[in-house]
């Protein structure tokens, strides 16, 4: 087996590969449905690419409502089969792929009215049967006071009663990590900082794409016997290289979450708020509540989807119709939009009206399009992918092995799980300090913390974020292919949206910490920090606009660091 390790070493690497092999499957998208087709790929013993211009997870699948759940509003519009389908996944995901990342949450879901308690119910408890195999405890209707119990910090003229039920909570950005290292284990070349600017052709049929390194500049060609694009909201672009009408029309739902002190609201239990357009949700997140989430139509710049003061201020006056303490910007420690791809159909009028299902087309032989879906069922989209993949590829592919192949970090969890007062007290840290590595590393825990063993210093917590360690921005250079001050403030950790200055303080002790990995010089640093402290500045800027159209306008004025501007460029995460 290859080595999990995404650091520069495995980088360049993966970049040879792309210039010398020819693959059974090029997937462009490092985002989770584009790592989920790698990994699929993999297991059925294809030799694999997969190409990400920017970060894996960059785009939505680190910006999502960072829920694994079946969708129990989909159950009002009779989407059976969906919910389903995302249930199985959720206990999947649970109790065999990914236990460290993915977590059982209780959820109140509060009644207004005596009516609705057989109404919702019978929805609850299908949504009970519909999973399955027991992954969550049962859900359990209450009285008013036994709610309030739950949760006092909710009004008590909020509700006359209440029913709790039980989904699960992801570490997405890290999970779709785990899925790409998962991948590379299996021998995929996965290289990010490549982005597709073509495809490749050998009369009608696809053959691979035309790929530029966006650091030098360097154009080459991936030689691919089929291409799997998964690029999200840039779906639209990824066809347009084919010619011809599209065969998917993709519409982006702006999400916006934000996060607030756990102390601002008194509750040992998530909430499920219905609201005019869909559902909102309060969602225990470490020492903070997720808050989220808005779904309104998007049709400016993809890469940096801008949260305004409008969609703030929404968030903000439907949970304080419930809260006691009503809670204000001032309490908000971190803002993160997010653009949801949704197969669109061209007499929908709202995004909240269209399917969270995925569809998979071929717009030319050896080409396979994915889009569409939801988050929970990225290892079904992977695998439907790489089955239209197939039907390109000479000779008897195998089956889908993804179902039995436990992601980076499962194996060894649950024993470490056991052994944290252990860990604890032979690297000198604290059973709370082990207990959030093992929710972030699983079973890798160990090799994390060998990483200080020359250096006992990364053990301690870093400045200005206090709840990690040092060792985890290294690791993240060496490991985690992590090339990016912003890559470990915003996704292999969650820093930028978990400290109220937005990760500002803590940014150059991380800079530091990265660059041995790197080979960064000091102007390197420098630059990096200031890159970020200035999309820091405009994304704070952007959430005191009023508009989409003048929030985006800020937000644009700061690239990120390492963005390319080369005309015609395509986005692939």
């Amino acid at each position: 087996m290859s080595s999990s390790q995404l650091g520069q070493a495995q980088r360049l690497e993966a970049l040879a590969r792309l210039r010398d092999e020819t693959f059974d499957v090029v997937v462009v998208g490092g985002g989770v449905t584009g790592a989920g087709a790698a990994l699929d790929a993999a297991t059925r013993g294809l030799s694999v690419a997969l190409l990400e211009r920017r970060d894996l997870a960059a785009g939505t699948s680190s910006r999502s409502s960072k829920l694994i759940h079946g969708g129990l509003r989909y159950l009002e519009q009779r989407n059976f089969g969906l919910v389903r389908e995302a249930l199985k996944e959720r206990s999947l995901l649970l109790q065999r792929l990914c236990p460290h990342l993915v977590h059982p949450v209780p959820f109140l879901l509060p009644l207004q009215a005596q009516w609705q308690r057989p109404y919702y119910g019978a929805g609850v408890l299908l949504y009970d049967t519909l999973g399955g195999a027991r992954a969550v405890p049962h859900h359990r209707h209450l009285s008013r006071r036994a709610a309030l119990r739950e949760a006092p910090g909710l009004r008590a003229d909020a509700l006359v009663g209440a029913i709790q039920y039980y989904d699960a909570q992801v570490d997405d950005a890290r999970h779709t990590l785990a899925v790409a290292r998962t991948a590379a284990g299996l021998g995929a070349a996965v290289a990010t900082g490549v982005e597709m600017v073509d495809l490749r052709r050998d009369g009608a049929r696809v053959v691979g794409v035309e790929a530029r390194e966006t650091t030098t500049g360097e154009r080459f060609e991936v030689r691919g016997r089929t291409v799997v694009v998964a690029t999200g909201v840039w779906t639209d672009e990824a066809q347009q290289l084919v010619g011809g009408s599209a065969e998917l029309k993709v519409r982006a739902s702006k999400g916006v979450h934000f996060l607030i002190p756990r102390a601002r609201f008194r509750s040992d239990t998530g909430l499920i708020l219905r609201t005019e357009k869909s559902v909102l949700f309060v969602i225990p997140w470490g020492s903070h509540w997720l808050i989220g989430t808005t779904d309104t139509d998007w049709t400016l710049d993809k890469t940096h989807p801008a949260a305004t003061r409008r969609d703030i201020d929404y968030l903000l006056e439907r949970v304080n119709a419930v809260f006691v303490d009503p809670i204000g910007r001032e309490d908000i420690e971190g803002v993160y939009a997010g653009l949801r791809p949704l197969v669109s159909a061209a007499d929908t009028a709202s995004t909240a009206q269209l399917s969270r299902e995925h569809s998979v087309v071929t717009p030319a032989p050896g080409l396979v399009v994915v889009a569409g879906g939801k988050y929970t069922t990225y290892r079904v989209m992977g695998e439907d992918a790489v089955d239209a993949a197939a039907r390109f590829l000479p000779g008897s592919v195998p089956a889908s092995a993804t179902e039995d192949t436990p992601l980076v970090g499962a194996d060894g969890y649950h024993a470490r799980l056991n052994a944290r007062a252990r860990i604890a007290a032979t690297h000198g840290l604290t059973v709370a300090q082990v207990d959030h590595l093992l929710g972030r590393y699983g079973g890798e825990v160990e090799e994390v913390l060998r990483t200080a063993d020359d250096e006992p210093e990364l053990l301690r917590p870093i400045e200005g974020a206090e709840e990690y360690l040092a060792v985890e921005a290294r690791y993240a250079a060496t490991h985690e292919a992590a090339t990016h001050l912003e890559h470990v403030l915003a996704r292999r950790t969650h820093i930028a949206i978990e400290t109220r200055d937005r990760g500002v303080e803590a940014a150059e002790a991380v800079a530091r910490l990265m660059a041995p990995a790197l080979g960064w010089d000091e102007v390197t640093v420098r630059g990096e920090v200031d890159a970020y402290r200035a999309q820091v500045e405009a994304e704070r800027l952007s959430q005191e606009q009023a508009t989409d159209e003048a929030a985006n306008a800020v937000r644009l004025d700061v690239p990120d660091v390492g963005e390319t501007d080369a005309a015609g460029a395509l986005s692939t995460r």
